[in-house]
């Protein structure tokens, strides 16, 4: 199975400009790249912060622009959207029975879990009791399991970065829960961070994916505020592959010069 990662889109009023950059010709170029390179693809998923305000404007913005994709699309939440605004854009969305915006689906790869991470008024994370209790019967009813959050569900080391994770009192009871089922957790995907993460949480692999628009420069250092630029946005590419999970990254706004290598050694060794 091949589907795509994205995250972070952050569109706003069209004509709008977030720190310098069109988020809506972004979009559009990533979904171009995608529609033309990857229309294979069995889902496209996009982890949050679909707006930069949640402008009304931005979710007709984003509703329009879905149109070019090829494969179906999963949409997530993020602490820059608004549940409402969202739900109005996209009033047949699933939520769970409380209103937020968690929803799954078992495809054949295994059961694949969207999760709304997001509160009013906070960039912080939150998972709270019901959440969580809808998750761990997620996870009772999957032989293998594909988590998707906004937020990065624990502290990644980088002060600044870590103010803006799930909050300390759900990452703890969310934690145990992850724990208790991480032989059926395949891997775990979030956003959020603006830059391009790998690592573990308790044994399981997770990854973080960069924005289509600005990206996080992290400094390690403590610090309340912190750093992005205009980097190069991308997205992701994942393939499960049996029992195995691959991730490509995918520069795909890149315009400077790309030089091909052959794979053969002896026409490598005639370039020396």
């Amino acid at each position: 199975m091949k589907f795509i990662h994205m995250s972070d889109i952050h569109l706003g009023v069209p004509g709008r400009l977030i720190e310098g950059i069109d988020p809506h010709a972004r979009l559009a170029r990533a979904f171009g790249h995608i529609a033309e390179h990857h229309r294979d693809a069995q889902r496209l998923v996009i982890t949050g912060d679909l707006t930069d305000r949640a402008d009304p404007e931005a979710y007709v913005a984003l509703r329009q622009a879905l149109q070019v994709l090829p494969m179906p699309v999963r949409l997530m939440i993020g602490n820059h959207d608004c549940r409402p605004g969202f739900l109005a854009a996209f009033p047949g969305h699933p939520v769970d029975a409380h209103g937020f915006v968690n929803h799954a689906e078992d495809l054949p790869e295994g059961r694949f879990v969207y999760c709304d991470t997001t509160r009013a008024q906070t960039h912080r994370g939150h998972f709270c009791d019901k959440r969580r209790s809808w998750l761990a019967a997620q996870l009772e009813g999957a032989e293998r399991a594909f988590l998707f959050f906004h937020h990065n569900p624990l502290h990644l080391g980088d002060p600044a970065t870590d103010l803006l994770s799930v909050v300390d009192e759900d990452q703890a009871p969310l934690r145990a829960i992850l724990k208790a089922h991480r032989d059926r957790i395949a891997h775990i995907f979030f956003g959020h961070v603006h830059e391009p993460l790998c690592g573990t949480l308790a044994g399981i692999p997770f990854s973080g994916v960069p924005s289509t628009v600005h990206q996080t420069i992290p400094t390690l250092a403590n610090a309340d505020v912190s750093l992005s630029g205009p980097l190069e946005p991308s997205y992701r590419v994942v393939l499960i592959r049996g029992e195995d999970v691959v991730i490509h990254q995918v520069p795909f706004a890149w315009d400077g010069e790309v030089v091909e290598h052959g794979c053969d050694w002896e026409a490598w060794a005639r370039l020396a």
